[in-house]
């Protein structure tokens, strides 16, 4: 796993001790963090967890550089143009869901009302490649994690923890799923029930996500949040940057 986030997807090592490798692309602050134990099993089917995460690159030619790289070490991708961005998807090893993507700018988004219209539409791919302008190098040093897609059980249950909640705002919808973020961004979390509704959580010793991190803007917004979760009956345990709740369906997040 580390040598394929190393080499296929491009970051960089942080830190690796005891079981433990974080990665980050050009920077300081890890955007994945791979563990290991002797009891972990490979993932059941059909459960919640994760759909993919999302790295977002600052531009067209660096997904177009991106695509160019994954091509030629034979990486079988899936592509989408949503309108708002260009993507491409894969899978790593152990069968975790990855998306790459660049946005389009902002002003390009198309809003009805409250709703970014979103689709998955066929990527001109040649058109990305051609953009492509350097040297694969690895992960672009202004990587970030754009988004995060979650298998949940519930939709409503779902939208009631990430909106009421920690505070998200549903900006789309799509067949048993939907879509919701922060300060007017295309979608920070999806949420889906294509595994099926009432599906069960992954398990503690099953490979695949063990938690996403939510980073707050400051210790009070994150109080807010956490009283929020609480007056609807999740418990958030631990404090301060050890902080973390576990959503309805079972995925454990950060508070930070």
């Amino acid at each position: 796993m580390t040598t394929f986030y190393r080499e296929i997807i491009g970051l960089e090592i942080l830190d690796k001790k005891d079981g433990r490798v974080e990665l980050a692309a050009g920077g300081k602050t890890p955007l994945l963090v791979l563990r290991t134990s002797e009891t972990v099993h490979p993932k059941h089917p059909r459960r919640t967890g994760l759909y993919h995460f999302a790295l977002l690159l600052p531009s067209r030619a660096d997904l177009g550089t991106a695509v160019r790289h994954l091509s030629r070490h034979g990486i079988p991708i899936g592509a989408a143009d949503h309108l708002v961005s260009e993507a491409v998807y894969l899978e790593d090893p152990e069968g975790n869901g990855i998306e790459i993507y660049r946005d389009l700018p902002p002003d390009q988004w198309k809003w009805d009302g409250a709703e970014v219209r979103m689709a998955t539409e066929p990527l001109d791919l040649p058109a990305v490649l051609a953009a492509a302008d350097a040297k694969w190098e690895g992960m672009p040093p202004d990587t970030v994690m754009g988004h995060i897609h979650l298998h949940v059980s519930d939709l409503e249950e779902a939208r009631r923890f990430y909106g009421d909640g920690l505070g998200f705002k549903v900006v789309s919808h799509y067949p048993q799923a939907l879509f919701m973020s922060d300060s007017g961004y295309h979608h920070h979390i999806g949420l889906n029930t294509w595994n099926g509704k009432g599906v069960l959580p992954q398990g503690p010793d099953s490979a695949g996500l063990a938690a996403f991190t939510v980073v707050f803007p400051n210790d009070t917004t994150r109080s807010a949040a956490a009283g929020r979760l609480r007056s609807l009956g999740w418990e958030p345990s631990g404090a301060g940057d050890r902080m973390t709740v576990s959503d309805p369906s079972g995925n454990r997040i950060l508070l930070a």
